[in-house]
């Protein structure tokens, strides 16, 4: 059944045009990685703490971070240095739909493998219960990092997809939710995202009182998804150091530098892009925040292509577009996306858009739902994700603005 009239196709689609979009790019070379990794972890503090025949549980997550594997390898080794015996434990609360298979999955999907890292990887997701929140609500944590001598998490410091506050993404949720586990995830996630902040820095300063965590290793990425910054933060001044990388992260973030926007179409969204599908810091669409710390476009339609490999078919976020192929849909591993869902309260997120046969009839669809649209005028987006945004496209009409923004350049015409 056609779900247009043949009015609908009776105007052309606007030409699209290739433009770069520039972001500060300092970033670190492997070779540089390593040596600025190995240097802090060479400090006297790190020899204090661990010592030969300790068992270290390394904490790994199931977000798509630049060099994650020579970085998790790196440490690897600056342990087995020292004496220890480190292995690798999954930190990815309910992803992975909650299982030990699933999340072995996700981080093999990143490189993260016994073959490639030479230790073991462990993603049991048995937990028990090493407190009580001030609500009363319980604590839980992974058993095998618990009974490990010391912990140490491994994540990149950024804005967190649905909450605001001096902690967002980053070692402390890891902490939190990460080793939670899916019951973890999903006691923490009954906190409404206004006391989210509040209730993470809790949970973490509990977690680092009652563990052994010995420093996290916290990673800091530029505007083109590059590795800009490493730090080895001690347990005892985590969370502050934390925080301070927080606003430093806020400087790194890439943006949409097109104000007004009709129709945005994303090629991609997925968990190894952010753990909502999509950064909603940077499209300004989420299901639990409608306050941004950086600028973002006034969006009216979203079109989604596709979803990635890496995200096992969770597609947590569809929802929250208007329109998508009909193609993703034999993709979607419905259980993984409503566990997903349940844990973190956003039902919404797992919601179906309308679904179209190709591109062109779902970019027809979304510019007709525009209330706000001109056919002789669109202001059509196109982006890879919310990771990607060094190189967009966009409409004709859009080159005024684009010409005027010194940080923008015209490439030519797709």
């Amino acid at each position: 059944m056609a779900l247009l009239l043949p009015s609908d196709y009776d105007y052309p689609l606007p030409k699209m045009y290739r433009v770069r979009q520039d972001f500060p790019a300092s970033h670190l070379s492997e070779r540089q990685i390593v040596q600025l990794l190995r240097g802090q972890l060479e400090t006297q503090s790190v020899h204090n703490v661990i010592k030969p025949g300790m068992k270290v549980a390394v904490a790994v997550g199931s977000r798509g971070i630049a060099n994650l594997p020579l970085i998790v390898k790196t440490v690897l080794q600056s342990l087995q240095d020292l004496g220890a015996n480190p292995f690798i434990v999954s930190a990815m609360g309910s992803h992975g739909g909650g299982t030990e298979e699933g999340q072995r999955a996700v981080l093999a999907g990143y490189g993260i493998t016994e073959s490639a890292m030479g230790v073991p990887v462990v993603t049991t997701v048995d937990t028990e219960i090493i407190g009580y929140l001030r609500d009363d609500r319980p604590l839980y944590f992974d058993r095998a990092a618990l009974h490990a001598d010391w912990i140490v998490p491994i994540n990149r410091i950024k804005l967190h997809t649905d909450f605001i506050g001096d902690l967002q993404s980053g070692l402390a949720k890891m902490l939190v939710i990460g080793l939670g586990n899916q019951r973890g995830c999903s006691t923490i996630h009954e906190t409404p995202p206004e006391h989210f902040a509040a209730i993470l820095e809790e949970a973490a300063r509990k977690i680092l009182s009652v563990t052994h965590v010995a420093f996290g290793v916290a990673i800091l990425e530029n505007a083109y998804d590059e590795t800009a910054d490493l730090s080895v933060l001690p347990a005892d001044t985590l969370l502050e150091e934390e925080k301070r990388l927080v606003k430093r992260a806020i400087a790194y973030m890439p943006r949409l530098m097109i104000p007004q926007i009709d129709v945005l179409v994303m090629e991609k969204m997925g968990k190894d892009v952010s753990g909502a599908g999509f950064d909603p810091n940077i499209v300004g669409r989420s299901s639990a925040r409608d306050t941004f710390l950086v600028p973002i476009p006034a969006i009216e339609r979203m079109v989604l292509l596709d979803i990635t490999d890496a995200s096992h078919g969770n597609g947590i976020g569809i929802g929250l577009f208007d329109v998508m192929l009909k193609r993703i849909f034999p993709k979607l591993d419905l259980p993984a996306i409503y566990m997903n869902a349940i844990a973190c309260r956003c039902i919404e997120d797992a919601r179906i858009p309308l679904m179209a046969e190709n591109e062109e009839e779902a970019l027809r669809i979304a510019i007709k739902t525009c209330r706000h649209a001109y056919r002789d005028h669109l202001r059509i987006v196109r982006i890879k994700n919310t990771l990607q945004l060094a190189e967009i496209e966009v409409s004709e009409a859009l080159l005024p603005v684009v010409s005027q923004n010194p940080q923008l350049t015209c490439q030519g015409p797709v």
